[in-house]
């Protein structure tokens, strides 16, 4: 017989448990996976969590036991001619996270571990009698568990930063104890599936390593299966391996192999073929994947098969020495690439309501923001298998994080083990993914040592000294973390950290990557330097912005609340000093508007100007090979948990910030960007009119390219009156190869000719305005440098025209004066092509509405130093 499953989906019925319980009458279960929170929600039991501070309200959970239960029947199989034992397994995709299970009253397994998969042989537990058999799982509440297991551990100090110690020695997503940007929401509950398997023998995995030439020109390596059977494998056993192309009959590869010739059930062949079809990072190749399978026979029957589709790519991890320190960018199949991106947490503060469908719609966000890489934070999981499988399909390059964050881990023997059966699984599980191009071994633990001091010498080579010290963690990173790496996967990168710089400190810009927090966190830098504060590989950066309008009415739902400051508005935001960090960049940039539409708006343009400064500065210092300064930026964060204030650039629900686009722009496949000097204006003794002064106007102008043939473009580069929206300087217009997959520098220290005004000590403040058109007019890319800070500019009477298409699908937005930060209220089931963009006299902003509004809705939209208008209404003046 072949394998059978069967998903123990519905039927389930859960309750608290333990001791005089508040809910001690059993509760149905609409689905499983599942998390307490979810069906508490369901049954009425509790209010949303994602609404106002009831939060607060519903973090008792998380100090109870819960108990699910389902029943289900004893297969009834008809055996075929020689099958003498059936096996039959549940498997536990994941049990979240301190759990005991039970069948018909025996205990079956526990487990520790949120991020292990189990399998549990129960053919010796099931009912015989045609009786339903009864599976229970009792949820031990983790946060109590951790904080004994800090009383039991005393040779160890828990350091530990955002929110308390007792999440270090869990393992479990430490997100859940709350974070600078979610919600203190301890989860319980069977958060995977839960399968129910029967089998004589069945394939557990399929695999393949290899390596390709340098040449591109031949793949080779080998194919593995691990086979798991009942009552042993006998000559006529064998696996049948295969290698075709994705989507077509043709097999490429067919090799087949006796199943009891390997070792510990691990069977391989050796293969080699030529010209792979190679797998490409969106924008610089095909995605191409070739189907690999592997059948279980017991002569011509077959027993089992597992399928996987894979892709073959050359990748590596450039780090060598230069002018600037020690190179650090990725280099696949033969082509450097910038890995301009986002970091990624958590998508939900309950992971059970994760679809398929939502993990494709964040995947292809990143596509069209021409975004490459996502890093997945190690406070969070391992993810899910629809998050990869998107990757692979839409080219976006993977980093993960092992799932130790922000604190000093300790090395007690039990620990060790689960985390070793925790990195062995997710190893293999992600290893035959093309997108995973990188394992980091923590984020920001090494942060943690340099902050409390703990002992770390990096001339100290015997692991066996770093277990004893007071920074122990290092034996996980260093040793035993590369060599399960190694033995699981031998030819995947390995990175101690995240920021990690060869042992030096982890704020080093000359080597490895860094996490650059002194922008919002640290020093409070402005954004503006940017240009000053890049590393190798920028890991982390970010900046908060408000969310859409309809997001924070959404979850802020008394009216009275729905304004700056107010108590609501400050509970969801869990940033440390937000209040002070927020307003230090808004009143330092911008005049502060008081009402909630101006406010919100305002910090959106705060955040994409951040960003604006961020990507290009650094996308500028990619230069060109041999000399890449930054082989990467990864904002934090692309995504929120729950509906909130953060760094997030799309929120909770996918609607998109002025700072996406923003992103999108910058990392085109061709971008312009200037450099505008930007003197300080807030020292005692500052100039306020260098801002204006075409003397000190020192500018740059370069062009990005990630195409890999050179392109001739015409550049343009204008200079224009904020007041009268004239040109009031000498245009510069020229011809330039723009060089392939490389930084082309077109002006350095130039200054503004500017037309000499009557009054030859003070000019109007001005625009640099820069594109780039192909050779047959199409424009490439734009760019427009500002006067800082905008707060000094005048704003008024920008005369700004929307014109929306009788279909309501395109909408074309010009001005008579030059425009700071036009934004498009955006909704769920409203976006745009382009958002929170400028607007310059003579040029028309052309936006295609993805998702267009309702004909009784109006279309909102606002800018810098306008009125709060709506669809059809002229502009009305400045606020």
């Amino acid at each position: 017989m072949q394998r059978h499953t069967q998903e123990l989906k519905t039927g389930w019925f859960m309750k608290e448990h333990g001791v005089k319980p508040t809910i001690d009458f059993y509760l149905p279960v609409k689905q499983v996976p599942s998390q307490v929170h979810i069906d508490l929600l369901a049954n009425n039991i509790i209010p949303d969590p994602f609404l106002d501070a009831n939060e607060l309200s519903v973090r008792w959970i998380g100090e109870k036991d819960w108990i699910y239960r389902t029943t289900f029947q004893t297969p009834t199989l008809s055996l075929a001619s020689g099958d003498n034992q059936i096996t039959t397994d549940l498997v536990f995709h994941g049990l979240d996270t301190y759990a005991t299970v039970t069948l018909n009253g025996k205990t079956i397994l526990s487990s520790e571990n949120m991020h292990i998969k189990h399998r549990v042989d129960i053919s010796p537990h099931i009912s015989t009698n045609g009786t339903e058999n009864e599976l229970r799982i009792v949820f031990k509440s983790a946060l109590l568990r951790g904080r004994e297991l800090i009383t039991q551990h005393p040779e160890h100090t828990f350091h530990v930063r955002q929110t308390e110690a007792s999440r270090v020695p869990v393992r479990k997503a430490q997100y859940n104890w709350g974070w600078d940007w979610g919600p203190i929401l301890m989860t319980a509950g069977p958060w995977r599936p839960v399968v129910l398997e029967w089998y004589v023998a069945r394939i557990e995995d399929v695999w393949m390593q290899y390596r390709v030439s340098q040449d591109l020109g031949r793949c080779s390596g080998y194919l593995f299966a691990r086979v798991s059977e009942s009552v042993g494998l006998d000559e006529k056993d064998t696996v049948v391996f295969s290698l075709a192309r994705e989507g077509e009959n043709v097999e490429l590869i067919r090799l087949e192999v006796q199943a009891r010739s390997g070792v510990d059930g691990v069977v391989k062949v050796p293969f080699s073929f030529e010209v792979p079809e190679l797998w490409y990072p969106n924008g610089y190749g095909s995605q191409a994947r070739y189907q690999l399978s592997a059948e279980l026979f017991r002569g011509d029957r077959r027993l089992d098969s597992a399928v996987k589709l894979v892709g073959i790519r050359r990748c590596e991890l450039i780090q060598e020495n230069d002018e600037f320190g020690k190179s650090f960018y990725f280099r696949i199949n033969g082509i450097d690439v910038f890995a301009g991106g986002s970091c990624w947490i958590p998508p939900d503060s309950f992971l059970a309501q994760m679809s398929r469908d939502r993990y494709t719609k964040w995947m292809r966000l990143l596509v069209e923001s021409n975004q490459i890489m996502i890093r997945v934070w190690g406070g969070g999981i391992y993810e899910d298998d629809a998050f990869l499988d998107a990757a692979d399909e839409l080219g976006i390059l993977v980093w993960q994080d092992f799932a130790f964050a922000c604190a000093s881990y300790p090395v007690f023997p039990a620990f060790l083990r689960s985390i070793e059966e925790e990195a062995r699984q997710n190893i293999r599980r992600l290893r035959s993914h093309p997108s995973v191009v990188i394992w980091a071994g923590n984020n920001e633990d090494y942060q943690v040592q340099e902050r409390y001091k703990l002992e770390y010498d990096p001339n100290d080579t015997d692991p066996e000294s770093w277990r004893k010290s007071s920074f122990p963690a290092r034996y996980i990173y260093e040793y035993l973390l590369p060599n399960w790496v190694r033995e699981e996967d031998p030819s995947a990168i390995y990175h101690p950290g995240s920021p990690w710089g060869d042992g030096k400190e982890s704020f080093d810009p000359t080597v490895g990557d860094i996490h650059q927090w002194d922008i919002w966190h640290g020093q409070m830098e402005r954004y503006q330097d940017s240009a000053l504060l890049s590393g190798r590989f920028v890991s982390e950066f970010g900046m908060e912005a408000y969310p859409h309008l309809s997001t924070i009415r959404r979850s802020i739902t008394k009216r009275s609340q729905q304004h700056p400051g107010s108590m609501m508005m400050d509970f969801r935001n869990k940033a440390l000093d937000h209040e002070r960090r927020l307003m230090t960049y808004v009143t330092q940039n911008f005049l502060v508007p008081s009402d909630l539409q101006s406010f919100t708006h305002v910090t959106q343009i705060l955040q994409s100007e951040a960003m604006r400064y961020a990507y290009k500065s650094w996308r500028r210092m990619w230069g060109r090979s041999g000399a890449r300064k930054c082989g990467g930026a990864l904002v934090w964060q692309l995504n929120d948990c729950w509906p909130t204030i953060s760094w997030a650039v799309v929120d909770y629900y996918g609607i998109r910030k002025p700072a996406f686009y923003a992103i999108t722009r910058a990392l085109g496949p061709l971008d312009v960007g200037i450099w505008r000097e930007c003197p300080p204006w807030t020292g005692g003794h500052a100039d306020p009119f260098a801002i204006i002064n075409a003397d000190s106007c020192k500018f740059d102008v370069w062009i990005a390219s990630s195409l890999q043939e050179a392109v001739e473009v015409d550049l343009i580069i204008s200079f224009i009156s904020i007041a009268s929206g004239t040109l009031i300087g000498d245009t510069i217009t020229t011809r330039i190869t723009a060089n392939p997959n490389a930084t082309t520098e077109v002006l350095e220290n130039q200054y503004a000719k500017l037309h000499t005004p009557q009054d030859e000590d003070i000019h109007d403040p001005f625009i640099i305005h820069a594109v780039i058109r192909t050779a047959d007019g199409k424009v490439m890319a734009t760019d427009t440098a500002w006067p800082q800070p905008l707060k000094y500019l005048d704003f008024s009477n920008r005369k700004v025209k929307v014109q929306i298409s009788p279909s309501r699908n395109r909408i074309t937005v010009s001005s008579d004066l030059p425009v700071k930060g036009f934004v498009f209220e955006e909704r769920e089931g409203l976006t745009f092509s382009d958002n929170g963009f400028d607007i310059v006299p003579g040029e028309e902003q052309v936006v295609t509405v993805a998702q267009g509004p309702n004909e009784d809705e109006d279309l909102i939209w606002t800018y810098i130093g306008a009125n709060k208008s709506t669809l059809g209404q002229q502009d009305s003046g400045p606020r």
